[in-house]
């Protein structure tokens, strides 16, 4: 269990490393927020990617194609963190 916890952060953190490289523009996050950042994008990912293409349990719990999902989830966290953001400073 342990493992999976450290995994799930460190997942996260890369996923956020490369959401935020991926988009441009300032994003002023430290370390535990990028970290969260990918992780909820993870989340949003894995769940996104089940509705879409279903589960395949026989495949593994750790996947490619869940990185990628992770990445694209935590762009997509990114972008509406940023709108929401905006919409604040307004």
């Amino acid at each position: 269990m342990l493992w999976f916890i450290i995994s799930i952060i460190v997942i996260g953190f890369i996923a956020g490393l490369l959401a935020r490289a991926l988009v441009p523009g300032d994003d002023s996050m430290g370390l535990v927020a990028t970290t969260v950042l990918g992780i909820v994008g993870s989340l949003i990912g894995g769940f996104l990617g089940y509705v879409l293409f279903g589960a395949d349990p026989a495949s593994g719990a750790f996947q490619t194609s869940g990185l990628v999902g992770s990445v694209i989830g935590a762009i997509i966290v990114l972008l509406v963190v940023r709108m929401v953001g905006r919409r604040e400073r307004v």
